[in-house]
């Protein structure tokens, strides 16, 4: 299956790691049915070893109705069947392990699935009810909803609650296939904590944690005022003792948590990476920023800044299941990311877009902390746009059918070229675009110029380059639209975002070049180079 890889700093390890998210449906498809399963990952191990990275991040992998791509979970101590069996989850975990990668499992804990046995025992009347937020409804016969929360998803406007026959409503921030959790109750808390060890105790490294900022609601359930402070139903100061329990949890495993924590507020958002909560949170100030230097290096001096008091490492993500491919993303007039400013249609040059895209990897890759990479974007994958009688997710719906949704981003991958599906496996559950085997693996393996390529070499120096990864920064003086600065061991990294060529500082050794430099030796404009001083 592959040679171990000698892990670097592991007693720290995930404050350099470079963690690869598998989104399984869509990443190998290892029994021929076009959904992607475990069996698919483990034969892909040898690959995802052979990229470098230090482990992987699986999206939920649980049994699941599916209504929202698996974040709706009825079992959480069982692999949804379409993916496979719990064993083969422990074999790959093992597996992956002894070729120096670690697992780390995504826990949905602001609701369930309608499906999940609390809640169909809720629908029967039970206690259960306790376990989730039943009320009743206002009005002069209830057929009001209890409150005018705005849904999770960016343009929709279905509300957030549903009524039962019985005349009561639950509460949802996401789907009604979604009911939330009652974090008040602490059989909920007690139920999680109980899952975490069920993973932990199967070697799994470490927990993503999803909408880690919606938990805990104001009891009252007051009506939404913008600006009201504190939020009845975001960031509320109870989270901290839930994650302070949990990080209790972890620490007996020496497991580690990253949060989905979206806040604006700086100072709010480090009080999660206290030393006794999570270990790390996502940024996604940087990923959503556009392809600018000084709004770059901006959004990079606040993130370092809000984890330093805390000393907390720095996430750095450029594209997620969720989020437009960056490859297309850089390759629009708007560079930046907003759910909200999603479009069919949108004109795309998907030319400037690569080339951002590899000068954008060499720059992730040279910040200090960890980095996240999405499946696919390794390739090179560009943003697909579906047919509408493809699309699946509930985005799309629940906007009226304005917004593109997320399946865009999570078209099955392409691994050989010559294959029928690209060698994705079966006939897929979202359908591959014309020219999709023009990206696949085996094509781009034999390709030096390929971006698979270029992600293989950049992993593979900041593996062997102990001044990458976790430490500090500090900015050189450069031409307006470039970002240059150093790491320690004489590292230095230089991105041009300028319109056109400059020059290089001083150095000893050019390590690496998301493309090739000027015949006269200056950096092209959108492109990056790591040199050594």
């Amino acid at each position: 299956m592959g040679q171990p890889r000698p892990a670097r700093n592991q007693s720290a390890w995930w404050r350099s790691a470079v963690i690869y998210q598998v989104y399984v449906r869509s990443f190998a498809d290892g029994d021929g049915d076009g959904t992607g399963d475990l069996a698919g990952v483990r034969a892909r191990l040898p690959y995802l070893a052979e990229l470098g990275v230090d482990a992987l991040w699986f999206n939920p992998w649980y049994r699941s109705p599916m209504a929202d791509g698996g974040y709706d979970v009825a079992d959480y101590r069982s692999i949804d069947p379409a993916f496979g069996t719990l064993a083969e989850a422990e074999k790959l975990i093992a597996e992956a392990r002894e070729l120096g990668i670690r697992t780390l499992v995504d826990i949905v804990p602001n609701h369930v699935s309608d499906q999940h046995p609390w809640f169909q025992a809720a629908l029967a009347g039970g206690p259960e009810r306790e376990l989730f937020h039943f009320r009743p409804g206002r009005g002069e016969h209830g057929e009001l909803p209890p409150n005018d929360w705005p849904s999770q998803f960016a343009g929709s406007s279905e509300p957030v609650w549903t009524r039962l026959p019985d005349g009561d409503w639950y509460l949802h921030l996401f789907t009604p296939e979604q009911p939330d959790l009652n974090w008040e109750h602490p059989a909920v808390r007690q139920e999680h904590e109980e899952i975490l060890r069920f993973w932990f105790e199967r070697g799994v490294a470490g927990v993503r944690i999803d909408s880690a900022a919606l938990l805990a609601k104001d009891p009252d359930l007051p009506d939404y005022v913008e600006g009201r402070d504190p939020n009845p139903y975001v960031d509320r100061d109870e989270l901290h003792d839930i994650y302070r329990s949990w990080r209790s949890v972890a620490d007996a495993y020496d497991g580690i948590f990253v949060g989905e924590v979206w806040l604006p507020d700086s100072e709010r958002f480090a009080r999660y990476l206290r030393p006794d909560e999570l270990h790390t949170a996502f940024n996604f100030s940087f990923l959503s920023c556009p392809w600018d230097a000084g709004r770059l290096r901006t959004s990079i001096d606040e993130t370092l800044a809000e984890h330093a008091p805390v000393g907390a490492p720095a996430t750095w993500v450029l594209c997620n299941h969720d989020v437009t491919r960056t490859v297309t993303r850089y390759g629009r007039t708007d560079t930046g990311f907003d759910f909200t400013a999603k479009a069919f249609g949108t004109p795309t040059d998907l030319a400037l877009g690569n080339r951002r895209a590899r000068a954008a990897a060499l720059l992730s890759l040279a910040l200090p902390g960890s980095v996240y990479v999405y499946q696919g974007e390794e390739l090179g994958l560009p943003e697909v746009e579906l047919p509408l009688d493809s699309i699946q997710d509930p985005m799309h719906f629940r906007s009226g059918g304005t917004d593109p949704g997320r399946d865009g981003c999570r078209v099955p991958l392409p691994w050989d070229a010559e294959a029928p599906y690209a060698g994705f496996g079966g006939d897929p559950w979202l359908p591959q675009p014309a020219g999709w085997s023009d990206h696949a693996a085996d094509r781009q393996s034999e390709d030096p110029a390929s971006m698979l390529s270029l992600y293989r070499a950049a992993l593979r120096v900041r593996r062997t380059e102990p001044g990458f990864g976790d430490g500090p920064l500090s900015w050189l003086a450069a031409d307006e639209g470039v970002l240059a600065f150093a790491r320690t061991d004489g590292l230095l990294c230089v991105v041009n975002l300028a319109d056109g060529p400059v020059g290089l500082p001083e150095h000893s050794e050019l390590l690496l070049g998301s493309s090739p430099l000027d015949a006269d030796g200056l950096l092209p404009p959108d492109t990056a180079v790591w040199l050594r001083a």
